[in-house]
């Protein structure tokens, strides 16, 4: 009888022990016992392990890359830093206030320029001020656009062709204007018929549009872009919301330097400045120039937060394409990334777990494991300068950017600063957790699992609030 009751007794606690383990909790539904999953829970001060699941296991990443390319980038170049713009001569003024010679726009990589989210919304302006400042009132030659500080692979090989063309994935010239976007206006009717197209803004010289988007019963843009670099020729298919009189979808711009160039050079002319060729986009290394102005960006520390906190793709890959010019003169997809790798290997992290192809996490072939994540975060925290500033980077849950819904209305609402990743099949997560007692350090990567991104969300909240009770 003893030896029942004592049975009994062993089998009672292994249930409960096995009902209340999180991990157990959180693999054994029907939503998540498939998936690929890498997650670990970690202690920030001690660094010991709380939970764990294939930490090693490289998965896909999707959005939470973001934090490998700004940590490097605020590293590397520190808070303070700013990007620049130049514009450049190549002649001489005379005494009649000719410039006998091209005017430059050099670009520096700046995302910001004409930019929806930050920066000097009036910069062409004193751009203008600039050149009528140095006394030149006719201009012998060109408006150049230089953008020669990135390569001409504008778009990442490893993105997928229904990416390419929109506003979510614009392609990465040296030059960015306007967030590298255009915004076409439609007219719907009802569901089921073809839309009418009424105008774009900005208006794009010689820019064609094919229009196949259908009105239907639905309260989203579903439109989506098809294009190649730098082409002219664009289509558009999908579906939008019928019955709008005005319905805005955004595509990406074929080459925002010349834009850029010719709305300087348009400027200039109603200023009453004489230019009498027209605006271009090349290269010229060879000739000798002197700088007459230069724009900054605003600083990274924040351009770092709305990258983070909003998720924004445009804004990381110039960050990771800048990061390919620190030891090599053109930033390229392939400079980025070995720089990126032999900075974290330097500092002792595991970047056999780290494999990046792009700076926003936009291709599904970006993979790193949690434990790569918690050992960046952890660095972040303990070892880096800028540790309160990257840590205010990041959204907080419930409250704002891309995880302003999570854990809203529960114990965890504003203690969760994360960046969340979504895309098809992929629900991840990687940040800092504040208990009562305590910070963990978390990653959490789901992939191919059994349900909805809600679903996968769910789960992963119920994970959260299971481990701080």
């Amino acid at each position: 009888m003893k030896k029942f009751i004592l049975l009994f007794s062993i089998i009672v606690i292994s249930v409960s022990i096995f009902a209340s383990n999180p991990v157990s909790n959180f693999t054994n539904n029907p939503v998540l016992q498939n998936a690929n999953i890498s997650l670990l829970v970690t202690y920030l001060k001690t660094g010991k392990t709380l939970y764990e699941i294939r930490p090693k296991n490289a998965t896909v990443t999707a959005s939470t890359i973001k934090v490998i390319t700004t940590s490097t980038a605020l590293e590397v170049y520190g808070p303070d830093f700013r990007f620049v713009t130049r514009l450049e001569i190549d002649g001489e003024i005379g005494k009649d206030s000719t410039l006998n010679g091209n005017l430059y726009v050099r670009g520096g990589g700046d995302p910001t320029l004409g930019s929806d989210k930050m920066g000097d919304k009036d910069f062409l302006s004193k751009w203008v001020s600039a050149v009528k400042k140095r006394g030149i009132k006719n201009i012998n030659g060109k408006i150049i656009a230089d953008p020669v500080i990135f390569e001409q692979q504008v778009i990442n090989p490893k993105w997928s062709w229904e990416d390419m063309g929109n506003y979510y994935a614009p392609a990465i010239h040296g030059i960015s204007y306007l967030d590298n976007t255009f915004k076409l206006y439609f007219r719907s009717a009802k569901a089921g018929t073809i839309t009418e197209m009424l105008r774009t803004e900005p208006e794009i010289s010689g820019l064609k549009i094919d229009n196949f988007v259908k009105s239907a019963n639905i309260n989203f843009d579903n439109a989506y872009f098809y294009g190649a670099p730098f082409s002219y020729n664009r289509s558009v298919t999908g579906e939008i919301p019928a019955n709008k009189t005005e319905f805005v979808v955004r595509g990406d711009i074929p080459e925002p330097a010349l834009l850029l160039a010719q709305h300087f050079r348009k400027k200039l002319i109603e200023s009453g400045v004489y230019i009498g060729d027209a605006a271009v986009v090349q290269t010229n290394e060879a000739c000798k120039k002197f700088v007459i102005y230069s724009h900054f960006s605003p600083p990274l520390s924040e351009i770092i937060t709305e990258i983070n906190v909003k998720s924004n793709n445009h804004y990381a890959e110039y960050l990771f394409k800048y990061l390919g010019t620190k030891n090599n003169k053109t930033g390229t997809t392939d400079a980025a990334i070995e720089h990126i790798r032999s900075f974290w290997k330097s500092k002792g992290l595991s970047v056999d777990q780290l494999f990046q192809s792009d700076g926003s996490g936009l291709s599904t072939t970006n993979a790193a494991s949690a434990n790569f994540f918690v050992e960046l975060l952890t660095y972040m925290q303990l070892k880096s300068k800028y540790a309160d500033i990257f840590y205010k980077s990041l959204p907080v849950s419930g409250e704002s950017g891309t995880i302003k819904d999570l854990l809203k209305n529960t114990a965890l609402q504003g203690k969760l600063r994360a960046k969340s990743g979504t895309i098809a099949r992929v629900k991840c997560y990687v940040g800092y957790v504040e208990t009562k007692s305590t910070t963990l350090v978390l990653a959490i990567l789901v992939n191919n699992a059994n349900g909805s991104s809600s679903a996968v969300t769910q789960k992963i909240e119920e994970f959260l609030l299971d481990i701080t009770k």
